[in-house]
């Protein structure tokens, strides 16, 4: 990739800007169905734009813009099949029974007050044994949303609180593959960064439960809960056995034996398409639209299960609602506006935009302050514009890892900096594939859960006081780092 002089500052951060833009008109015009198209086409015109401006002022190549999307697809790619199993693997632990019968026991065993910080501490819990978000989310997230629906509470504080405890989880587990991603790009040992991100990572993980701890009380006596209700009627149309714990039984066993998360998601699938099979095979043959209860009607409401919507009437319009799916067919807008990401993302990437405004950041760091503020920034902007985590932390992680270096600053302080800004925010842009992922599994969309996601956005704030009070942050003299560079 040739390298053009670098745009101006004020210039690089018009594409973002005029993102923003299209995308509060497409959310203005459309609502929710903004995600149908519009919002997808606000990142292709403001891509473009970007593109135009690049060239009218730096003379950007379009063969650059080319070698950076390939470069960004390759690095999506996986994810994107995952999305389509994360898809048919909801689907599939909902007609197999399995989140029904979480629900049902859930409402016996968990209390309305203590609901929220519950779903918190089990998802981070589930998260630091998976490593994954996205699995913890994809499973027990959507059993605990069935909970909290039935409880009554709000879907953005039930959204807000299950990303809280699986973004936490996934921060601070060693098999998560962000952990070990942003400890690589900045040369830190493994357990060397896990320690040293607990620093700021607890205390922002005690300030969530607090702020759920408080809303829960708060909210219990508004709190109507007919689990009677929900019992009977998903009683009703499953067979709600003890012997469909085996199927998230049999994916944590996958899991421990340390599989590929892809192949752990697409075998959980599979094993509950067989238990759907054995306990609600008349459900199978509803979806399958047939009275005739033959093994092609089997299949194919096994098929359409996992590819398709399906919506089971149950005489309740909230419990039609809950127990409605979308398999394979429900992940196609997510895909589409991360490709449609990504090519932005590229854009800002081959004209440099990202690295000027960085670059003007760094001009101005003269302190611990400073420089941990500009990490943090310089990530949410990669959030903003790369719409992947994983870009983001490899950029950002490159753009700093000199200057850290250079200063005197540990790697571990790098490291941290990336995991309290990439990682937690990522989940908090409505265009960012785990934003969208997230939003389209629970079925909330970012912008509503947002605002109750405390965990992620009081990351990188508390990142940024800590490194205001220089609390076990260590500076190496000049003379040192000289000496050490000899």
């Amino acid at each position: 990739m040739e390298h053009h002089k670098l745009p101006h500052p004020l210039i690089a951060v018009l594409p973002v800007f005029l993102l923003i833009c299209f995308v509060s008109i497409a959310v203005f015009l459309f609502g929710a169905d903004a995600l149908n198209g519009a919002s997808q086409m606000a990142l292709l015109l403001a891509a473009a734009f970007c593109l135009l401006l690049g060239k009218l002022t730096v003379n950007a190549h379009w063969h650059d813009f080319e070698k950076q999307l390939h470069k960004n697809f390759k690095n999506i790619s996986g994810a994107l099949l995952i999305l389509f199993v994360i898809g048919s693997l909801s689907a599939t632990w909902m007609i197999s029974g399995v989140v029904p019968l979480f629900i049902v026991y859930g409402l016996k065993i968990i209390h309305p007050a203590v609901f929220l910080i519950s779903a918190c501490v089990i998802c981070a819990l589930v998260s630091i044994l998976t490593g994954s978000s996205w699995t913890t989310i994809a499973t027990i997230g959507i059993a605990l949303l069935g909970i909290g629906n039935a409880l009554g509470f709000s879907p953005g504080w039930i959204a807000g609180a299950i990303v809280s405890g699986a973004y936490f989880g996934d921060k601070v587990s060693p098999l998560s593959d962000t952990t070990v991603l942003a400890s690589s790009v900045s040369g830190t040992p493994l357990f060397t960064h896990i320690r040293y991100m607990m620093i700021t990572t607890t205390p922002s993980f005690f300030i969530s439960l607090l702020v759920f701890g408080v809303a829960g009380l708060m909210m219990k006596e508004q709190v109507i809960v007919d689990s009677g209700l929900y019992e009977k009627v998903l009683s009703e149309h499953f067979k709600l056995s003890p012997w469909l714990l085996l199927v998230p039984a049999l994916t944590v066993f996958l899991i421990v034996r340390r599989y590929p998360p892809l192949i752990t998601l697409f075998l959980s699938m599979l094993i509950a398409l067989v238990f759907a099979i054995v306990f609600q095979l008349d459900l199978l043959y509803e979806i399958a639209g047939s009275s005739v209860k033959n093994t092609a009607n089997m299949i194919k409401g096994a098929i359409i299960t996992t590819i398709g919507k399906t919506s089971i009437e149950s005489g309740n319009a909230e419990i039609n609602e809950l127990i409605a799916t979308r398999g394979m067919q429900g992940m196609l807008n997510t895909i589409w506006i991360i490709i449609c990401a990504t090519c932005f993302g590229a854009a800002m990437a081959s004209t440099r935009m990202i690295e000027s405004f960085t670059l003007a950041l760094v001009k101005r760091i003269h302190n611990t302050f400073g420089l941990v503020g500009s990490t943090v920034a310089t990530g949410l902007l990669t959030n903003l514009t790369m719409a992947d985590q994983y870009l983001g932390i490899i950029l950002t992680g490159n753009m700093f890892k000199k200057l850290y270096e250079e200063q005197g600053y540990e790697n571990r302080l790098l490291s941290r900096s990336l995991e309290d800004s990439v990682t937690v925010t990522s989940v908090l842009v409505p265009w960012n594939s785990c934003g969208m992922t997230q939003s389209t599994v629970l079925g909330v969309s970012t912008l509503a859960y947002l605002p109750y996601a405390v965990f992620n956005y009081v990351s990188p704030l508390v990142s940024i006081i800590i490194a205001l009070l220089k609390y076990k942050i260590i500076q190496r003299k000049t003379e040192q780092i000289r000496l050490e560079s000899v």
